[in-house]
This record gives C-alpha cells, structure tokens and sequence, in this order.
C-alpha cells in the first residue's frame, strides 16, 4: 500500500513540482469553496481524503463533501481524550449525512502511553503527547493519500495568515487543501446556519478551538481564538499544521 502511494504522489507532481500548487492555488484563490473541493477531486480522484476534527470550520466541510464529493474518504484523530460532546457531534453527522468515518487511533493506549511516560504526559510533555497521539497517527493514514482537505483559515492564528486554498505540504509529503482558507469567522457560521449543519455546542460555550480535554478550556474576552489551546506551555499548535513553507522561509 505504502509503495503504491508513493506511486501516486510522484504522479501528482510530488513537492518537486511545489510550483505546479502555487499557480493553482492563486487559479483557485477566489473560488468558492465548493469549487476548490470539486476541482480537488478531479485532480485526485479517491487519493483526496478529508480530515475532520469535527470543529465548526470541518463540520461545515463534510456538509459541502456530501454535496460535491460524496464518495470522499473522511476520517478523524480520536486520541481517547476528546469531550463527549466532540463524539456527539461526529455522531449527528453520520446520521445527517450517512457518511462512513474512518476512526484513527495511536499506537499506544493512554495506559501504555503513561507506563512508558508517566502520568499526564499532556502536562509534562505536551509535544510528545501530541507526536503519539495525533502526528503519528496522522502521518500513517496520509502515506495512503495524494491530498488532504483541511478547515483551516488564515484568519485562525498568525501560524496560518499564509495558508493558500492549495499548498504543498512539506511536513506530510503531499497536496493540502485548504477551502476556507480565505474565509472569515462570520462567513463560517453564515454557511452553517444557512444549512442547518450540526456543530459542536462548545462553540456555543466561548470554546472556538477545541481539541483533548486536559488541553483544552474557554477563552475569555478579547482573547485570541487559540488561546484556550495548552494553557500554561509556549504552545498554539499540536503539529498537524506546522507554519507554511512561507513563513519558516
């Protein structure tokens, strides 16, 4: 499987041809994001898959996939430390939708992950604890795939002010899809509430990000988005969306 990736990324033009997604990516800078999606799957076919951490940008994602590309492969990180009501958002979605989710896990059990670490990793490590549970995890589903589509913005953090709608993607090795990324907060939740599409009621709760339990709380007024991300470590991102090639240039 592995090797017939790798067959498929080189015949998608590969990171060498990383100037083949920047003219691409302004082609398609003004483009709807149903077009972005639909030109996605053209391109790709079945190697295009969507990642879905069932926050509100990614929920409003599955409603278009559904639309335009119902045959799309969708999966999540469950890490065994989302909240419930994460687990009944992705629940709603598969009955709204009928969607097949492909559930990721880690390695390691939360057991196995604290007798090889210790106890709350996430607290005394959290990179290692988002290496093991999400990265990793992470890397081995996309060797399958040629592209991935994710929900994030640029407005999001200033990690992500460079994201382009379609963008080589060093740290995975392969395509990124980025429909929204041009899209505004309000623009989101307009296109959620206009398609009646399940979300997660922690949006409703000052929660704009949200991700594992123990690393995740409310923001406050005048807050950055992120903010209630690793509270107390030098930490906004877990890794599934290092800075652009852009930026670290």
């Amino acid at each position: 499987m592995l090797n017939q990736s790798l067959c498929n990324r080189c015949s998608t033009g590969c990171g060498g041809n990383s100037g083949k997604w920047e003219r691409k990516a302004q082609e398609l800078k003004n483009a709807a994001p149903e077009d972005i999606l639909k030109w996605g799957k053209e391109e790709f076919g079945d190697r295009m898959a969507l990642a879905c951490s069932f926050g509100y940008e990614d929920v409003a994602l599955v409603h278009l996939v559904h639309q335009v590309a119902p045959d799309t492969a969708i999966f999540y990180l469950d890490t065994d430390l989302l909240f419930p009501e994460t687990y009944r958002t992705r629940d709603r979605l598969v009955e709204r939708y009928g969607v097949k989710l492909i559930r990721v896990t880690p390695e390691m059990t939360l057991k196995e992950q604290t007798e090889a670490y210790g106890e709350r990793l996430w607290e005394s490590d959290p990179d290692r604890c988002c290496r093991l549970r999400k990265i990793e995890p992470l890397r081995k589903i996309l060797s399958i795939y040629s592209a991935w589509c994710t929900g994030i913005r640029r407005e999001q953090s200033p990690t992500r002010a460079d994201t382009q709608v379609v963008e080589w993607d060093h740290a995975f090795g392969l395509v990124k899809i980025n429909p929204f990324a041009f899209w505004k907060e309000s623009q989101v939740w307009n296109f959620i509430r206009e398609n009646d599409i399940p979300y997660n009621p922690m949006h409703d709760r000052q929660y704009p990000s949200i991700g594992c339990q123990p690393c995740t709380r409310p923001v406050k007024p005048g807050e950055d988005v992120r903010a209630g991300r690793w509270t107390g470590h030098m930490k906004t991102e877990c890794g599934l969306h290092p800075v652009s090639q852009s930026q670290s240039m």
